[in-house]
């Protein structure tokens, strides 16, 4: 058995499901706990550990603890989506504080950033996604979160996390990294000084699109902001259901396998249609030619994400018709999951996206690589 610092390594962690404690019963899956609420002895004491389900689920425990250890931190919350994590940080802020975030990132909480700020009167600048950019844009006293995402939704930009998390700690500001792509096989954000890290858990983490949900590490469980975050989840009733946190963990016990399958699967794509007649562009970060190579290789191990990007030369018309043509790749939103999946983005989006609408989102699965190059190939052979 590999070791490091005398525990198993990672992969072996999560496909034991963090050796969980499942009660001495001789379980190798732990189990499924429903029920939502718990008995009192008869001097009304709790007989065990817990109340009522929305305040805290014993199904979920599992699985927070094993992505707590392969984040490096000392505590994670699940969440029922990954809006409910990213709402519950944010809504620790006071109505004058200000909020520095990536202008490219998740469309769906860049636009809730904006209505939420607005309504509740935070500042909010949304900026280029280099250190630089997010160091200028911090206003000394009122900015108290700096958000980033990396890779960032479509584009695939990297922040470099640590130059991020320096500037906002210069400031009293705390860094939320989104590392949904990254997920803990490639990046570990609290190691490089990030605050706490937020995924979509529907997404690599889950593997199997079959679950919605969301999470939150940190390495300060003790923090005031930490306590908020755990007030607000339980307030919130944004917990998530025990059967969603029982497939959780399932998924989590082969992130490591899918991941880099399908994070090679992305680099071999990536590599065949560099410089291929019908795109413009092909934007991966394990590309020498994508801007972000450089950081992304300093802070990412293993690989590079599952996650691509391909500019179409023939613009929107072309795009539209190559996603038409795929026969493998699935013509559906999300990612992450075991099976290929293909979307114009703008369309997703709608009209006020920001995204190029000669640009194809791929999420990479774990299918064979050749099949997926093949797929594509066809489906650009007649644009």
């Amino acid at each position: 058995m590999a070791e490091h610092d005398g525990l198993p390594a990672p992969a072996t962690t999560a496909a034991h499901a963090g050796f969980a404690d499942t009660g001495g019963a001789g379980d190798v899956v732990p189990p499924i706990r429903p029920a939502t609420t718990f008995t009192r002895g008869t001097d009304y004491a709790l007989d065990g550990p817990d109340e009522y389900q929305r305040d805290d689920t014993p199904s979920a425990r599992p699985a927070e603890a094993l992505l707590a250890r392969l984040e490096g931190g000392r505590e994670a919350l699940l969440f029922a989506s990954g809006m409910a994590a990213a709402a519950a940080v944010v809504q620790t802020l006071r109505p004058g504080d200000h909020i520095v975030a990536q202008r490219a990132m998740y469309w769906g909480l860049r636009a809730w950033l904006e209505d939420f700020c607005a309504r509740w009167q935070i500042g909010l600048d949304l900026v280029a996604p280099e250190a630089a950019a997010l160091r200028a844009a911090i206003r000394p006293g009122r900015t108290k979160l700096v958000w980033v995402e990396t890779p960032s939704n479509p584009t695939w930009d990297i922040v470099d996390i640590a130059a991020a998390a320096a500037a906002a700690h210069d400031h009293g500001a705390r860094l939320v990294v989104d590392s949904t792509v990254a997920t803990p096989v490639h990046t570990q954000p609290l190691a490089l000084d990030a605050d706490v890290v937020m995924h979509s858990a529907s997404k690599a983490l889950n593997g199997h699109s079959d679950v919605v949900a969301g999470a939150l590490v940190t390495a300060e469980p003790e923090s005031d902001v930490w306590r908020q975050i755990r007030a607000n989840r339980k307030e919130g009733g944004a917990i998530l259901g025990p059967f969603e946190a029982w497939l959780l963990l399932r998924g989590m016990r082969t992130l490591f396998p899918r991941v880099e399958r399908a994070s090679d699967n992305a680099r071999r794509i990536a590599a065949h249609f560099a410089g291929h007649t019908k795109v413009a562009a092909v934007l991966y970060p394990g590309l020498e030619s994508h801007p972000g190579h450089a950081v992304a290789t300093r802070q990412m191990r293993g690989g590079f994400g599952s996650m691509l990007s391909l500019r179409m030369a023939g613009g929107r018309g072309a795009a539209l018709a190559v996603v038409g043509r795929c026969r493998i790749f699935q013509r559906a939103t999300s990612l992450g999951g075991v099976e290929s999946l293909i979307e114009h983005r703008a369309t997703i989006e709608g009209a006020d996206s920001p995204v190029p609408d000669d640009l194809l989102r791929l999420s990479v699965g774990i299918e064979d690589a050749a099949d997926l190059i093949a797929d594509l190939d066809q489906a650009m052979a007649a644009v």
